[in-house]
Formats: C-alpha cells, sequence, structure tokens
C-alpha cells in the first residue's frame, strides 16, 4: 500500500473502530485522536475504543471520541500498534477484524487484512499526517494530536529518529497556532514531585555492565507503593537511564505485577535495540524497543544482559 491506498480505504469506510496500544504514550493516542477528528470532519461516524491504561498525561487528547457502551463498528482499524498482544484486553472481540493498520515500527507482524508500515517514520504521526492531508483539511484539534503524537516519539525532538522531515511536518502543524510551547511544558518539562523522588531513587541505585556502557535501572512494584505512584509518574521513566554519560544500551525494567516484569531499551548504535527484544518476545525500533517477560527482577535482569552480549556480539 502507499499513502494514497491508506487514505482510498479509509474514505470508503464508515462506523469506524480505532484501536490504540496498552500502556498508550503519545503516538498511538494522538494518532488515533487525529484520525477519528479527521473522520468525523468528513461525516463519517468514528470512535476510539477506550484504553482502560490511558493516564491523565494522555487523556485530553483521547476523551471526545470514546465508543459509547455497545457501540458497534462497521469497520476497525489500529493506530501504532505492532503485534496484535499489544491490544488492551477490551479489544480482544477485534483481534480477528482488524481491516488496516497504520504503523511504524519493523517489528510490525502484519496481522490486519491490510497494513501500511513505513519504519523510517520517527512517529506513526508522521504517517498520519500524510493520509489526513489526502482526507481533509488540517485543524486545529487534528495538528494538536498530531504534534503530541510526534514530539512525544522523539523527544520533543531530540532522539535520533528524528528526521528533517519530522521538523518539516511538526513546522507546518505549528502553523496551526494550538498552542505547542503549552504542549512542550506539560509533556516535557513538568515533572511531578513523586516522579521526581523516584527518578532519584532509580539513579541512586542504578547499575553498570559492560565497561559502564550498559546501565540498568529497576522500579519494582514496592517503590511505587512507597512513594504512591501513579501510572503518569512513571510513564516517562524508561528515558532516566539513557542521560547518563559514557552509556549507550540504557536498560529500564519495571515490575507490573509479580513474576511480570517490562524491559524497556534505549541504545545508540553499537546495540541494536529490536534485535535484544527480540530474543525476549519483544520488538521496536533499533533504537527504543520493549519486551515484557515473566520472572523476578533478578532473572530478567541476567536474560536481558545475557540478550545484549549476544546480540553486540553477533
Amino acid at each position: 500500500m502507499n499513502i494514497s491506498d491508506v487514505a482510498a480505504r479509509l474514505r470508503g469506510m464508515d462506523r469506524i473502530l480505532i484501536l490504540t496500544h496498552v500502556r498508550p504514550d503519545g503516538d498511538t493516542i494522538g494518532c488515533a485522536g487525529a484520525l477519528c477528528q479527521a473522520l468525523r470532519d468528513m461525516g463519517k461516524e468514528a470512535y476510539l475504543l477506550y484504553n482502560p491504561e490511558i493516564t491523565a498525561t494522555y487523556e485530553p487528547y483521547a476523551r471526545d471520541y470514546w465508543a459509547p457502551e455497545n457501540w458497534e463498528p462497521q469497520h476497525v482499524v489500529s493506530t501504532d500498534v505492532a503485534v496484535l498482544d499489544l491490544l488492551p484486553d477490551n479489544a480482544s472481540a477485534y483481534r480477528g477484524r482488524i481491516e488496516l493498520a497504520i504503523d511504524h515500527h519493523p517489528s510490525h507482524s502484519w496481522f490486519a487484512r491490510e497494513s501500511y508500515v513505513d519504519a523510517s517514520a520517527a512517529a506513526c504521526g508522521e504517517i498520519l499526517y500524510a493520509v489526513i492531508c489526502e482526507l481533509t483539511d488540517i485543524t486545529p484539534a487534528i495538528a494538536l494530536r498530531l504534534y503530541v503524537a510526534i514530539s512525544t516519539d522523539c523527544g520533543c525532538f531530540v532522539y535520533s529518529n528524528t528526521t528533517a522531515n519530522t521538523h518539516r511536518i511538526a513546522a507546518e502543524l505549528m502553523a496551526h497556532d494550538f498552542g505547542a510551547a503549552e504542549i512542550n511544558k506539560v509533556l516535557f518539562r513538568t515533572k511531578s514531585k513523586v516522579r521526581l523522588r523516584m527518578e532519584a531513587h532509580m539513579a541512586a541505585h542504578m547499575e553498570l555492565y559492560d565497561d559502564d556502557r550498559v546501565v540498568v535501572m529497576t522500579i519494582p512494584l514496592s517503590l511505587r507503593e512507597e512513594m504512591g505512584a501513579t501510572e503518569a509518574d512513571i510513564e516517562e521513566l524508561s528515558s532516566l537511564a539513557a542521560l547518563v554519560e559514557g552509556t549507550d544500551c540504557a536498560i529500564t525494567l519495571r515490575e507490573l505485577r509479580p513474576g511480570i516484569i517490562k524491559i524497556s531499551l534505549r541504545t545508540g548504535p553499537r546495540v541494536n535495540a529490536t534485535d535484544v527484544c527480540a530474543l525476549l518476545g519483544g520488538g521496536g525500533h533499533r533504537a527504543a524497543a520493549g519486551a515484557t517477560v515473566n520472572g523476578t527482577m533478578d532473572e530478567v535482569k541476567r536474560a536481558v544482559l545475557r540478550a545484549v552480549e549476544e546480540v553486540v556480539g553477533a
């Protein structure tokens, strides 16, 4: 498929339900919200399936689009979802009904009837920008959500996935005057007191390996409970380890439930994060990937360090 094909498929749909991934970030929510608004602007009936794990950070960009209870779609689309296992539990009834998947993960598993995947895009929001431009006018409401999608996935334009095209699209979106400075402050320059305390604890207890090139930080359940942390306090903590000077492989281990650990990797050119996480049943991008595995914190730490060693030595 190309962008025009994607736009043509969407033009031919009505009563559309849009799915997002578990522990939703700005890209999946921003893309879904922008697409939903664009479809409504075209006179179509469109909703997002409610995502029970959405945090207060991203809920404002989705709250106008949640599907009513018992609403039945005719068509189902996903945005920024790489594999079916990343859908929330309440999406189980739609797993076999996804007609169109729009994504940018190189680990995409081609689960939909048709898919458009551009692994060179810094964010799925870049793809949705191109699609929506073929469907309808970009309004401030659409521009806001696409800006959230793109800016969060490239770390406010500082991550290595940022390209000249990323900046060009962001500039076009900012021309719609939705208040980018305020969005940037909320998303990138404001932290709760709890989050700052958690960062201090993680930094104080970090572990270094491989001649100090690999750093491991952990978020045990006990830390969350001790500090009374919410999902909003935790959702961006995986980027902290990558700030340690001299490291090129940042590993964050978060205990989701007893015996269930989420791995988040942020890496430089030496370590392919996708390859590491693929060995652990996950995926993502070359410089940012993740996996969720069974085991204790120590067991998972040993497993991910072995996977890094295997990939680097390959």
